[in-house]
């Protein structure tokens, strides 16, 4: 049977090979009535960039400037979403705050000291996102006054999986709006004043 199918030949490996990674390619521009998919990271298309809840504070932020994201999911050892950590969460107050409730040095601070935890992490659903508009994601991002969004996809037993995030810069970037590189620094009034132009 295998006299059907002769081996294929080996070729060695090159010097400096790169590897393929998943990539996806959103359009560079979108309006508010363009598709709410048009501006979704896709963990389907996208690697999530992931981290372990016992790391340093440290760390995440080294992630986060090496990964050029602002959002961490934060895993178990099972790999299983317990919560998110921004760099907001890192860079604002909640440091400060858990080094006088744990009386601990700012080195000893961990991602699940100051993460927000999965109980409290609400999503949007896929299936509401598929026919959802642009304008539907920054009027939800402006009401919550949030960053960012997780997305998730559940299955028929109701069971739920991180499939992607919007992101309040990502979406600016996308409409057109300039952004300072500094800290968030936009508003969505400001988005809006620029749109209306």
């Amino acid at each position: 049977m295998l006299r059907d199918y002769p081996a294929l030949n080996y070729t060695l490996l090159k010097p400096g090979s790169g590897y393929a990674m998943p990539s996806q390619h959103l359009p560079d521009q979108v309006t508010l009535d363009s598709p709410a998919l048009d501006v979704l990271t896709d963990f389907q298309r996208v690697t999530a960039v992931i981290i372990l809840a016992g790391d340093t504070l440290d760390e995440a932020h080294r992630r986060m400037i090496q990964r050029g994201v602002r959002l961490l999911l934060v895993v178990d050892q099972d790999r299983k979403v317990v919560g998110v950590i921004t760099a907001a969460d890192i860079l604002g107050e909640r440091p400060m705050q858990a080094l006088v409730e744990r009386g601990v040095r700012r080195e000893e601070l961990v991602v699940r000291d100051i993460m927000t935890p999965q109980e409290r992490l609400e999503v949007l659903n896929l299936a509401d996102v598929r026919v959802a508009k642009v304008g539907h994601i920054v009027a939800t991002l402006r009401q919550s006054g949030r960053q960012h969004a997780l997305v998730i996809e559940a299955d028929k037993a109701g069971r739920h999986t991180v499939r992607g995030v919007f992101s309040a810069t990502q979406i600016a970037r996308q409409l057109g709006v300039a952004i300072q590189t500094t800290q968030v620094a936009f508003t969505f009034s400001e988005i809006e004043a620029t749109l209306a132009r």
